[in-house]
């Protein structure tokens, strides 16, 4: 077991003090929490550590019938997609205000950590994810862009019934407002009876008309080869969001998750940390606890927003509708309004040269209900193709 606290005893037996948050009187904000990094580096460094942080894994059971025992080297944006799932699952069950600690017992806590431990029956396990990844054409074993991890997320979501969760990914660079509504107020209805009879449910219990939380994500191409710097202060503001969920990106040969920015440099976790694969149980045992911190960065990285791929994922959570107006209204006043090139645009209902509304019909039937992206028209090509930045 002493090699379960590989990456975290590193940090702990270093003397010198780690580079992570500068010391300057720029804001730190860390998912929509603003802090001086002067005054509250221990609470920034808390609220970092607190994130589930899902690295390579090595010497877990077989994915599938292949002879993947690790994901290292493919799986990085894979994880990614995790973190950013967990930190939704987290805001809900839990609060945005929830820290962790290595005595740490919640069980609501430990429910979502099972969900993405890396074994079979886990809902988001590396597991599940890779084998999914074959309804989007995606071999085990190989590199995921971000909009595939985040179609294969919400068609696994559909499955997960403690949290009801409502994946969006918003296409053609455009939130349509009711087009959104409509989903999270939608009846939920799988395409196959069985899985009401394995849930226990009745069609009586998936009433329509019912917010349920939502992950809405927005894939952007902000440039060609390198992030167009009139992006740079939209990018930014996106972490000063209430609803932040971050950015799923990268640099070059290396897919981060972006969960935060001070001044011209954002905050981030490196999934590239190989550690052997562990369970948690009910972390009652000193082993289980020395697993449960390899799920937690001690230090975040950092580096400047244009060293960024200019192809990324940005995610928002909002757990009620009133949320998500707050959200629509903050996007029309500070990133549509006062930006000559906003990365984004908010649409009330969906433009008329659009396709016909099926994604979102077809989204809110279930799990295997996705249309193919190559379907969809897109101002840009946000395809996995321009995004293989992965190590």
């Amino acid at each position: 077991m002493d090699m379960m606290f590989e990456a975290y005893l590193t940090h702990e037996s270093s003397h010198l003090e780690p580079d992570d948050i500068p010391f300057t009187r720029d804001p730190v904000w860390i998912l929509g929490k603003k802090y001086n990094a002067i005054h509250d580096l221990e609470a920034i460094r808390r609220d970092i550590r607190s994130k589930l942080w899902f690295t390579y894994r090595r010497g877990f059971v077989p994915i599938g019938d292949t002879n993947h025992t690790t994901d290292k080297g493919w799986g990085c944006m894979l994880r990614c997609g995790q973190m950013v799932l967990a930190q939704a699952l987290v805001q809900l069950h839990l609060g945005r205000k929830w820290t962790w600690h290595i005595e740490t017992r919640n069980s609501a806590y430990l429910k979502i950590l099972h969900m993405f431990e890396d074994r079979r029956g886990a809902p988001y396990s590396i597991h599940q994810i890779a084998l999914m990844g074959a309804s989007e054409r995606k071999e085990v074993g190989q590199w995921f862009g971000p909009n595939t991890v985040l179609q294969v997320l919400k068609k696994l979501s559909v499955y997960d019934e403690w949290s009801s969760l409502v994946i969006h990914v918003a296409l053609d660079n455009c939130v349509v407002m009711n087009e959104v509504k409509q989903l999270c107020k939608s009846q939920r209805l799988p395409l196959d009876p069985a899985y009401l009879q394995c849930t226990g449910q009745s069609l009586d219990s998936l009433q329509p008309g019912v917010w349920r939380p939502l992950l809405l994500v927005v894939p952007l191409r902000l440039g060609l080869s390198e992030i167009n710097p009139i992006y740079m202060q939209g990018l930014k503001t996106c972490f000063m969001f209430e609803q932040s969920l971050g950015v799923i990106g990268g640099k070059p040969n290396h897919a981060l998750y972006f969960i935060g920015c001070v001044g011209s440099e954002v905050v981030y976790l490196d999934p590239h940390t190989t550690q052997p694969a562990g369970l948690v149980e009910e972390k009652e045992q000193e082993h289980e606890k020395a697993v449960d911190a390899t799920y937690h960065c001690q230090y975040a990285s950092r580096m400047h927003i244009l060293q960024m791929d200019p192809s990324v994922a940005v995610c928002f959570f909002c757990r009620t509708e009133k949320e998500f107006d707050e959200l629509c209204r903050l996007i029309q006043e500070r990133l549509v309004g006062p930006e000559k090139q906003p990365l984004f645009e908010l649409s009330r209902d969906r433009p008329q040269q659009w396709s016909p509304v099926q994604e979102g019909a077809e989204e809110a039937l279930g799990a295997t209900a996705c249309l193919p992206v190559d379907d969809v028209q897109r101002q840009f090509d946000d395809s996995d193709e321009d995004f293989e930045i992965l190590g």
